[in-house]
């Protein structure tokens, strides 16, 4: 039986959680949003999700940081992640480890987000 893939959007702006649980759900993913990087763990936890969108700025919270803790906890650190943000050039920030699998600048193309939610399920 063919399971959804499970995909985690987590941003403090509702306005982008929304466009991307349309795009995504229309394109037969399951999509669970997360406002606030506080909760990430528990989220995680209740969904177990494929894959991981994270915005950067997240209000008072990095989200290159969460990252970091995804990628160094033994039970997620399989998960692919993917960072959202607005600014650029944000690979150099990364050279201590914990470094997410993809970058995705916003305003995100469509099918750019969705080139790199597919190829990073694939690759996990």
């Amino acid at each position: 039986m063919y399971t959804m893939q499970r995909i985690l959007a987590v941003d403090d702006n509702e306005d982008i959680l929304e466009i991307l649980r349309l795009i995504l759900e229309d394109y037969g993913y399951e999509v669970e949003t997360l406002n606030d990087g506080h909760f990430l763990f528990e989220k995680i936890k209740q969904h177990r999700p494929d894959l991981i969108l994270l915005d950067i700025m997240l209000g008072n919270m990095d989200g290159r940081e969460l990252c970091k803790d995804v990628k160094s906890k033994l039970e997620t650190n399989d998960i692919p992640v993917i960072l959202v943000s607005a600014s650029h050039n944000l690979a150099d920030r990364f050279s201590s480890g914990g470094a997410p699998d993809d970058f995705l600048a916003k305003p995100f193309d469509i099918n750019d987000l969705l080139s790199k939610v597919q190829h990073n399920l694939s690759a996990a």
